[in-house]
């Protein structure tokens, strides 16, 4: 019922692609750099994203590690405060 009705067809009609003899292939010299650039753009994103990563990371293990060594610090003050007593 909701299922489009499509023509019945004895054969698929064929594409043909005309190529004019009369113009010479175009030097490779003269191609276009545009694929590249597209490349190298992503590929400098994809190493500015990693970056920015990997520096978040390190950023996160030294704010880590500067608050360990106060907890330790002051956790050695308490104990040998409370030898001391």
């Amino acid at each position: 019922m909701f299922r489009p009705k499509l023509p019945d067809t004895s054969h698929v009609p064929s594409i043909t692609t005309h190529i004019p003899q009369d113009h010479a292939p175009a030097p490779s010299a003269g191609r276009s750099a545009a694929p590249f650039v597209g490349v190298g753009a992503g590929a400098v994103a994809a190493v500015v994203v990693v970056g920015v990563v990997l520096t978040a990371l390190l950023a996160a293990v030294a704010v880590s590690a500067v608050s360990v060594a106060i907890a330790a610090v002051v956790l050695r003050s308490l104990v040998t405060g409370a030898n001391r007593r």
